[in-house]
């Protein structure tokens, strides 16, 4: 690899930030560079390393350079006066045209003077403050960045409320929807409970209509149906199971009472038979007009013959104890148009009796 070999070692002569003359506490002279103070760099790149005023004075303007962006500010809404930096004529003649870096002409003074000893006109550049601005801004009137980015802060604060007011008034809007969903539901539940109760109620009034009607009619049905006996004691009932009767089980309605109490009655219709029925004892058995038959056994006496026409209430014999008994009281049975017997006491309270 190739080396370089040291240059001489040439004091610098200093340079004046004041001007271009030496200070009071400064002094230099002038370097008049030649081949053997200067050797050729060897190696790759062979560039020339300078030394003296020309290296100091560009770090010196580069300095001078960001010390007056500083000064100037990128933004700033205050213009600031621009910062004069001399240098010698032998250095500034090297340096570059100022008028060609944006911003910088504006606040650095160009204090060169040119050959006829006149002083150089300022590079016109554009101010440090309009850095910064987009085509935007520019459309809208925008001339300071500092006050396009408060005018893009605004707009986005704008922004920010307006997007925050869009979003209270969707929340608000769906509140208000909730809350007409929830009274109509409410509303509608009302209305349900109310169209129940209504249909309660015309149930009830119904059922109490049909109660009082059906009351009306066992009620009619009393006036023409009547009770055997006045007076009297169930002792069996229907269904009842016992060795005593030859069915195994019992087939009326047993009403006790003294021997010689008036047998009546239930309801009108014809005697089809009175007389000795074996077990039954002495038994009368009265058709009635839809063709039911009603059987009083047991009796001690009839008071009625076949084909006779009886009505409700009418005497037609006696409580006895003749046939299978083992004291007086009446066994009364009902059959059915059929022939099938079935439950006095079902039978009496369908037509408005309770025994």
């Amino acid at each position: 690899m190739a080396s370089n070999e040291p240059a001489l070692d040439t004091p610098l002569p200093p340079v004046s930030l004041y001007g271009d003359a030496p200070g009071e506490h400064e002094s230099w002279e002038e370097w008049d560079p030649t081949e053997e103070s200067v050797r050729p760099v060897r190696g790759r790149h062979r560039v020339a390393r300078q030394r003296g005023g020309l290296a100091r004075s560009s770090t010196v303007l580069g300095v001078g350079v960001i010390a007056a962006v500083g000064a100037g500010g990128m933004a700033t809404a205050q213009p600031k006066p621009p910062v004069s930096i001399s240098l010698p004529d032998a250095i500034s003649e090297n340096l570059p045209d100022l008028g060609s870096l944006p911003g910088v002409g504006a606040l650095v003074a160009h204090d060169a003077h040119d050959a006829s000893g006149g002083h150089a006109p300022e590079a016109a550049a554009a101010p440090l403050t309009a850095m910064g601005l987009s085509g935007g801004d520019a459309e809208q009137g925008a001339t300071d960045a500092g006050e396009a980015l408060r005018a893009r802060i605004l707009q986005q604060a704008e922004q920010q409320k307006a997007g925050a007011a869009a979003e209270a008034k969707a929340a608000a809007q769906q509140a208000a929807a909730q809350r007409a969903a929830e009274e109509a539901k409410a509303r509608q539940g009302a209305a349900e409970a109310k169209a129940a109760a209504e249909k309660k109620a015309a149930e009830a009034a119904e059922a109490a209509a049909a109660k009082k009607a059906e009351e009306e009619r066992l009620a009619k049905l009393a006036a023409s149906y009547s009770l055997p006996v006045g007076s009297y004691t169930l002792t069996s009932t229907f269904g009842e199971a016992g060795s005593m009767w030859s069915s195994g089980h019992h087939t009326g309605l047993d009403f006790a009472a003294p021997t010689g109490t008036p047998l009546k009655a239930i309801h009108a219709g014809t005697v089809k038979s009175a007389g000795w029925a074996g077990a039954y004892g002495y038994r009368t058995v009265i058709q009635l007009d839809d063709g039911s038959e009603l059987w009083y056994c047991h009796q001690s006496s009839l008071a009625v013959s076949v084909g006779q026409r009886v009505g409700t209430g009418d005497v037609i014999g006696r409580v006895g104890a003749t046939g299978n008994v083992t004291g007086p009281h009446l066994h009364l049975e009902v059959h059915v148009p059929s022939g099938t017997g079935v439950d006095p006491m079902a039978w009496l309270q369908s037509k408005g009796l309770n025994p």
